[in-house]
């Protein structure tokens, strides 16, 4: 056990991209908790995915020992933290676990929408903020425009900023010396009962569950019974250990530590995040405050391309909820694709990165429906109804009004691009809050409907900013809306996989991008097909896709005409009849690329 005043629990909080991840690698290396041989670049970001797209999608902690200039040997608890908007809650525990965080700001870029958001986070959780400036090896930065950015848009003083180049390792031990200088020491009593904040868990092949904790009074040994108080399970502890980044067992874990434990726990669903971890016979009564819940905002059905490989998706899904409790799943089948699941993620990017594990991680094709968010529908007889699927709407006649989520986004944007993303706004039925500038970028606060954004908002913010603006959003508010349910119907049959629930003024123009999409990719059949969108019994857009024909008439060489119109006719009765009873087999190809769709 250490002594109190010797520990540092920090954050690494930033902007993508803004070197979060550099920066833990070059504080590891710096401290020896890897040798230059063992290290590699963003060596905390494990997930292949990670690495390939350069982004943190999990957080991680690493405990490392610093000797400072007076002497004195530190433990620093780093947790490297995600700076995606769909991460934010892996963000917001991280900074429960802490007393400090380190802002990083790239140097040449400055304050970003998200700088903003993980700022304010950390402000909420009462921590002391150190800002440092990296990336200052480039020819663009511009280190003093940027300290004054940080007081006049965040409103902290950056005047001790540390100037740092995480890629070069340049003033790296500046930074360790401000950690410790400049962060708070955690609190806690080791003779009080155990108390112990369960920050994350994830499976291990080898281990099973795999709990990391923050000890805030007690101490927490090897062969202790303890107690979980939201769950009230209680286990044994099998061992106790820190990462340095490697694994390391220790014998006991005392106050304002991090670590892990493991306990032959087999479900992850009985280690929930924000718990209170407490001693079985000596226990706390009163829990620590913990998290609030991951909020699901977008939904969307997942189906085996094969649809014998259901049970291989269920089990996929079981074991990959084991490491990512922030997604849920419950079983749905649909006429046109079969058996799968409605999945809710946290948004669009975490929907992405779950959806390619699965293809990845258990070999899985996988096609996805087109996402949707939750609407709020009041019904005459005075109840409320979520719903998550399109497919679920009750009859127009039950129902008085349908509320839908708005989000209040953040856009930080250079004054050129302001005009176009105004105008992307407003087409999306935004209304304006505010507008502000931070030196020469505006930074407009926009009220938007959920689902408007949920489809490609963010690809097409980057396209008329060419790449500058940033972008960073909260769930703000049901408002009622103006929705109807469209409806896809293929040769009079409704298609439910591609039902949707569209503001009522949009709903024309999407009905007849779907059905002129719908007739390209749908193959010709012995018999003319209709395929529609309607509202309700009203038909909004119509596409006819044409019949193929087989020539009856080739055997008729010369002779009487009413033999051929015999033989015409004959075939036209024919087509009437299939056209009753013949099913249309649309292919799984032209269903993945109708919900690939543009939906603009």
């Amino acid at each position: 056990m250490s002594d109190l005043s010797h520990i540092r629990n920090f954050s690494i909080v930033a902007h993508i991209d803004h070197g979060k991840s550099t920066l833990a690698d070059r504080l590891i290396q710096f401290t020896g908790g890897l040798t230059n041989r063992e290290m590699k670049e963003q060596v905390l970001d494990s997930m292949d995915i990670e690495r390939e797209r350069g982004i943190t999608i999990k957080a991680q902690t690493v405990r490392l020992t610093y000797k400072a200039k007076n002497g004195q040997t530190y433990i620093l608890n780093l947790m490297d933290t995600p700076g995606h908007v769909d991460f934010a809650y892996e963000v917001s525990r991280c900074l429960a676990a802490c007393e400090g965080a380190l802002l990083v700001v790239d140097a040449s870029q400055g304050v970003e929408a998200q700088t903003l958001a993980n700022v304010y986070q950390a402000m909420d959780a009462n921590l002391e903020i150190v800002p440092v400036l990296n990336k200052i090896d480039l020819p663009a930065a511009e280190p003093e425009r940027i300290r004054q950015q940080i007081e006049d848009v965040i409103g902290i003083d950056a005047s001790e900023a540390v100037s740092i180049s995480a890629k070069t390792g340049l003033n790296i031990d500046q930074v360790l010396e401000a950690i410790v200088a400049r962060l708070p020491a955690p609190k806690g009593d080791a003779t009080a009962p155990l108390k112990a904040l369960l920050v994350d868990s994830w499976y291990d092949a080898y281990l099973g569950v795999v709990v990391l904790v923050r000890i805030v009074d007690g101490e927490l040994k090897k062969g202790q019974k303890i107690r979980m108080m939201q769950a009230d399970a209680v286990y044994q502890v099998e061992r106790v250990g820190v990462f340095t980044p490697k694994q390391e067992t220790v014998e006991v874990l005392g106050p304002g530590e991090v670590g892990f434990l493991t306990a032959q726990i087999k479900q992850v669903a009985d280690t929930q995040v924000g718990d209170t971890i407490t001693d079985e016979k000596k226990g706390a009564t009163v829990p620590l405050p913990g998290f609030k819940p991951a909020q699901q905002v977008v939904f969307c059905g997942l189906f085996p391309v094969d649809a014998a490989l259901f049970e291989d998706l269920r089990e996929a899904l079981g074991r990959l909820h084991l490491n990512d409790a922030s997604f849920t799943y419950e079983m749905e089948s649909s006429a046109a694709l079969g058996f799968g699941f409605r999945c809710g993620f946290l948004g669009l990017l975490h929907l992405e990165i779950v959806r390619e594990r699965l293809e990845r991680e258990f070999n899985l094709d996988l096609i996805a429906t087109a996402p949707s968010v939750i609407y709020h529908i009041h019904l005459r007889d005075g109840t409320v109804k979520e719903l998550h699927n399109p497919t679920d709407m009750p009859d127009v006649m039950q129902i008085e009004r349908i509320d839908e989520p708005w989000i209040k986004a953040t856009i930080l944007v250079p004054d050129d691009y302001l005009g176009s993303v105004l105008k992307l706004c407003e087409d999306r039925r935004g209304r304006q809050v505010e507008l502000t500038y931070a030196s020469a970028r505006a930074m407009v606060v926009y009220k938007l409907p959920l689902n408007e954004v949920v489809f490609d908002f963010y690809d097409r913010l980057k396209s008329v900013s060419r790449g500058y603006a940033s972008f960073d959003y909260h769930i703000d508010d049901y408002e009622e809306g103006d929705l109807v349910k469209m409806s896809i119907l293929v040769n009079g049959d409704p298609v439910d996989a591609l039902s949707m629930v569209v503001n009522r003024q949009r709903a024309e123009g999407r009905g007849r991008a779907m059905c002129e999409k719908l007739k390209e990719l749908i193959p010709r059949h012995m018999f003319v097909i209709p395929i529609q969108a309607a509202i309700g019994g009203k038909i909004i857009a119509r596409e006819t896709l044409s019949a193929l024909r087989k020539d009856v008439t080739a055997k008729c060489y010369g002779g009487d005409i009413t033999r051929k119109r015999k033989l015409l006719d004959k075939q036209k009765e024919g087509k009437k009849k299939m056209r009753q009873f013949g099913k249309v087999e649309i292919p799984q190809e032209a269903f993945i690329a109708a919900l690939k769709m543009d939906q603009d």
